[in-house]
This record gives C-alpha cells, sequence and structure tokens, in this order.
C-alpha cells in the first residue's frame, strides 16, 4: 500500500507538522488503496509562510518565465498521463479508459488552453488612446488557497493552479481527502519542471482543518473552491473577517429541455447518457429532463432502455461502462435519495436501490431513471450526485423555461430543438451560467461557472486567468519613461 503522508511545502516533500493518516479508499474494492495524513493550521502556517516569500520574486517575473515553466510542466504532465489516469482512476473509481480519455486529459488540455491565453494576453496598457496617462495594470493577487473535489480533480487541479502560477500568484493546494493520489502526482511533476520553492504548496486535509484555516488565513488573499453549496458558504463566511476574494464554483441541478421537434430519440439517449457519466458525479449533469408531452411517453421508453443498457464494470476493464461512485457515504446518500424518490410517488422506470446484479462489492449503483416527477419532489431538488435521472412533462416553452429556473442552482441547462431560433429565444432566458443547444460540446477556453447557488466565479480562458488579477490604474503615466 502506497504512503503518501508528507506535503509539498517550500519546493520539498515535508512531515506534517503532528501526524493524522487516513486510509484512500478504493471504491471499487472497499479496501485501502494508501494512506495520507491530514494537516492541521500549523501545516497551513508553514505553507503560506512559503508562498507569500516565494510571490515577493514569482509575483514580479516576467510573464514569458513563467509561460517557459508551465510549458515545460505540460510536457511534463503528457508524459506522465498515464501515470495520472491510474491515480484517478484508483482513488475515484473512474474507469480506465474514462480516465486516460476524459479525467487525465482534461488536465492536459487546460494547461494548454491557458499557455495560449496567458502569450496573448496584454498585462499593462493605456485607458484609451485619449487618456494614455492612465495606465492600467493587471497584477497578481498575490497568495491563493485553492480546494478542489475528488469528482473531477485535474479538470479543478489545472483550472485554478494553471492560471494563478501564469498570473503569478503562489498558492496552496488542498485537493479532497478522498481523492488525493492525483494531485499528489501533479506536485511531483511542478517539482520537476523546477518551479521555484514556495511558488506551489500542498497541504492534504479535511474542510474543518485545513480548509478552514485556509479561509481564516490573514495571509492568504483570495479562496477558490470546487465544492458543494454548503462548503461554499463555509468558505465564504470564514474568508469575510479578512475580505479575501472569493470565487466559487458549486454544484448544479441542470435542466435538460427536451422539445417535441426536436429528434427525441437521439435526444433523449445523449441526455440520459449524460446524465450516467462519470457515474452521475458532475455538478454539470442533465439531471432533470423536462420533456414537452406530446413526447413524454416516447422519451420515458428511451431513457428507460437507455439505463438498461449502460453497463457497470470494474475501473480497471477497458471500455465504455461506468464505474463505482467514490465513496461509502456517497453511496449510502444515493441509496437514501432513490428511496426517497420512490417514497414520494414518482414512477421508477430503471434501476432502484441496491448494487448492480453481479456485484456484492464496491459502491456501485444502478443506473436509475424516474418518470413522472414533479419539480417539488426531493430528487428534483437536491443534487444526488449519481447516475439517477428524473423525467419531468411539461406543457409547453413556457412551462419548460419555469420549471428549469426553479431551483437553487444555476450552472448548466441545456435546450433540445429543432429550431434554432427557438433554442436561442429559451437559452437566453435561462438563469444559469451555461447553456448547451442540441448536443454541442463547449471549447476550449470557454467560461465555466454559475449563478445563484452554483457559486459566482468563472473558470476557463481569459475569464479564469483573470479571476487571479487585481487591476491597478497610475496616473501620471509617461510612455517616454
Amino acid at each position: 500500500m502506497l504512503k503518501k503522508t508528507d506535503f509539498y511545502i517550500d519546493g520539498a516533500w515535508a512531515a506534517p507538522a503532528s501526524a493524522h493518516e487516513v486510509p484512500v479508499i478504493n471504491p471499487a474494492t472497499e479496501e485501502p488503496a494508501a494512506v495520507i495524513s491530514l494537516g492541521s493550521a500549523a501545516d497551513v502556517d508553514r505553507a503560506v509562510a512559503a508562498a507569500r516569500r516565494a510571490f515577493e520574486t514569482w509575483g514580479y517575473t516576467d510573464p514569458a518565465e513563467r509561460i517557459a515553466l508551465i510549458e515545460k510542466l505540460a510536457d511534463i504532465y503528457d508524459r506522465r498521463a498515464g501515470e495520472m489516469a491510474e491515480a484517478i482512476s484508483t482513488e475515484m473509481g473512474a474507469p480506465i479508459s474514462m480516465a486516460n480519455n476524459a479525467q487525465a486529459a482534461a488536465g492536459t488540455g487546460h494547461i494548454r488552453a491557458f499557455l495560449d491565453v496567458l502569450r496573448s494576453y496584454v498585462w499593462e496598457h493605456p485607458l484609451r488612446d485619449d487618456a494614455r496617462g492612465e495606465h492600467i495594470i493587471h497584477e497578481p493577487i498575490g497568495v491563493c488557497g485553492l480546494i478542489t473535489p475528488w469528482n473531477w480533480p485535474m479538470n479543478q487541479v489545472t483550472l485554478k493552479v494553471i492560471p494563478a502560477l501564469g498570473a503569478g500568484c503562489t498558492v496552496i493546494l488542498k485537493p479532497s481527502e478522498i481523492a488525493p493520489l492525483s494531485s499528489m502526482l501533479f506536485a511531483e511533476m511542478v517539482d520537476e519542471a523546477g518551479f521555484p520553492a514556495g511558488v506551489f504548496n500542498l497541504v492534504n486535509g479535511d474542510g474543518p482543518g485545513v480548509g478552514e484555516a485556509m479561509s481564516a488565513h490573514p495571509g492568504i488573499d483570495m479562496m477558490s473552491l470546487t465544492g458543494s453549496a454548503r462548503a461554499g458558504i463555509a468558505v465564504t463566511k470564514t474568508s469575510a473577517d479578512t475580505i479575501k476574494r472569493v470565487s466559487l464554483e458549486l454544484g448544479g441541478k441542470g435542466a435538460n429541455i427536451v422539445l417535441a421537434d426536436t429528434d427525441v430519440p437521439a435526444a433523449v439517449k445523449r441526455g440520459a447518457l449524460h446524465c450516467f457519466y462519470n457515474s452521475g458525479q458532475s455538478c454539470n449533469a442533465p439531471t432533470r429532463m423536462l420533456v414537452e408531452r406530446s413526447a413524454y411517453d416516447q422519451a420515458v421508453e428511451i431513457a428507460t432502455a437507455t439505463a438498461h443498457d449502460v453497463k457497470v464494470g470494474s475501473p480497471t476493464e477497458p471500455g465504455h461502462h461506468i464505474g463505482p461512485v467514490v465513496s461509502e457515504a456517497q453511496f449510502e446518500k444515493i441509496q437514501r435519495l432513490i428511496q426517497v424518490g420512490i417514497d414520494e410517488g414518482a414512477r421508477l422506470t430503471a434501476g432502484g436501490t441496491g448494487r448492480p446484479e453481479g456485484f456484492n462489492r464496491g459502491y456501485y449503483v444502478r443506473p436509475t431513471v424516474f418518470a413522472d416527477v414533479t419539480n417539488e419532489m426531493t430528487i428534483a431538488r437536491e443534487e444526488i450526485f449519481g447516475p439517477v435521472l428524473s423525467i419531468i412533462p411539461v406543457a409547453d416553452e413556457e412551462e419548460a423555461i419555469a420549471v428549469a429556473n426553479d431551483t437553487a442552482y444555476g450552472l448548466t441547462n441545456y435546450v433540445q430543438s429543432g429550431n434554432q431560433a427557438r433554442a436561442q429565444r429559451i437559452a437566453r432566458r435561462l438563469r444559469s451560467g451555461m447553456v448547451l443547444l442540441n448536443g454541442s460540446q463547449r471549447p476550449g477556453g470557454s467560461p465555466f461557472g454559475g449563478m445563484k447557488q452554483s457559486g459566482n466565479g468563472r473558470e476557463g480562458g481569459v475569464w479564469g486567468l483573470e479571476e487571479f488579477i487585481e487591476v491597478k490604474a497610475v496616473s501620471g503615466w509617461s510612455e517616454e519613461a
């Protein structure tokens, strides 16, 4: 079993201030795959001190120097991508094909996309042509605390670490204690790339121990968190005493509006598979399917058949199946909510409680479809974070918009319509940070983030870079100096 109890602080691996060992559980076997140590406020203090020292130099480097190191990191990441996929598959249960092609690959994509942004970014410029004595400087915000989740570990680590370092910030990363192995491997890559000591630091820990210490720390200038709404509230409250910038990417309860004028079989199958992807553990999953009544019975039939066709299997096997969910706690939460759906009167058409046939071990969940759901039911209100689809009938476009917006969340919505003008009209009225039309894919560099309880920041592209930047206006500037 791997022993990974050290933290990466000030350019070296260091033992925690006090040992607090916990296992990292492989969700497919329910057995420990590694042991790590949870950190404490003392470890955060050490990491912040190192980051503050490093910022005095790193924050004023030529952007070209920072870009060169990130380019080196990108090459190392590419070379070790297979190791990264293995780590992610082990710690959170992603099937190895998906771990290679999506989970680990997301890191490569984001690093390269941010390099494109950094190469073209204008760091200093006049306010405008008729006010050239007013000089605008885009500079790093300072020391940043980064808290990342277990469901898409490298997607989120690279969406935070790379723009922060590219902006000239120094960072302390706290990955999820449930799935920390990929982030520790990433720290090895940062070390191999030769970033100066203290620029990147990693402290493992839980929310109450390390997350709270980071949020409250006067030496941290910004907190960026991806996680639950509850975690976002906690970080925001704790950060308030030091008036930090807080950027939050939180949960979602995405609506997938399927109108009768679309190719209903294709749209429904695509939406159901998207809901089940990554075992349903994606904040932008289309978990509420809102179907126009004239297409409703057909949609229920297709979604049910799709769920029956989805294979569940071991993460070690190649293929397009789904693996287990990440932990016993997550498994039990999903089981409870499936039962709540049954108890509240939703019609179960596929899946249900218990493990899939052939599994008596591992946190495997049956791909589940509920029909005749109302938007007041618990399964339509709460983020289940499992392979559970709720199908809701709607009378028309107006009701679809009303139901889609009737949620505390506002991350991603989806619209399926054969009429592009109609789809665009609906998209404008949906209260979410992102809307995807007719199975479209998001290109690299598009801003990712939400409204309402889905958060308040944007990640990716120039928007993701500017989360970590302050704007300074200098008056009386002379270009002749």
